[in-house]
């Protein structure tokens, strides 16, 4: 019998829910991160790069054959929230907002896009969320209606 050969990286981004911005604080982001890519490697993929930004989150991942990118995101985002709610003393409900961002790359780019993710605290010093995203979904020539993007702060 023929073994499955892949090589699928995806870089994810979503957001946290609006009116709930900033909830990811900067003591809490390395174990939410830790948490987050716990959740990736029980579904057989590989975490490759994780910064979780107080409003949103980027993460490299070499997806595994057998899960579809819609039911890795479904399940990070719910045990994410849920690990929050129960670790995190805040007064604010967390949750995420509906809907991501997954833009596929070749191996040959990883590096960059490592890069560009644990990047994220000097990027945003000089770019917004929205900028940046917009200016993703526009780099991969992703057609897009700005009432069904997220909703930033």
């Amino acid at each position: 019998m023929a073994n499955t050969y892949s090589q699928h990286y995806v870089h994810l981004v979503f957001a946290v829910k609006r009116n709930r911005s900033s909830l990811i604080m900067k003591e809490n982001r390395v174990t939410m991160e830790k948490y987050i890519c716990g959740i990736i490697s029980n579904c057989k993929c590989k975490p490759l790069a994780i910064y979780c930004n107080p409003d949103h989150t980027h993460i490299l991942i070499g997806m595994h054959p057998a899960i579809s990118v819609a039911a890795l995101v479904a399940k990070i985002k719910s045990n994410s929230s849920r690990f929050y709610h129960q670790n995190f003393e805040t007064n604010h409900l967390f949750a995420w907002q509906d809907g991501y961002g997954v833009f596929s790359y070749a191996h040959s780019q990883i590096n960059r896009v490592y890069h560009y993710i644990m990047n994220q605290e000097e990027h945003h010093k000089k770019k917004t969320f929205k900028g940046e995203y917009l200016n993703m979904l526009e780099k991969a020539a992703i057609e897009y209606d700005l009432k069904y993007v997220f909703d930033f702060f």
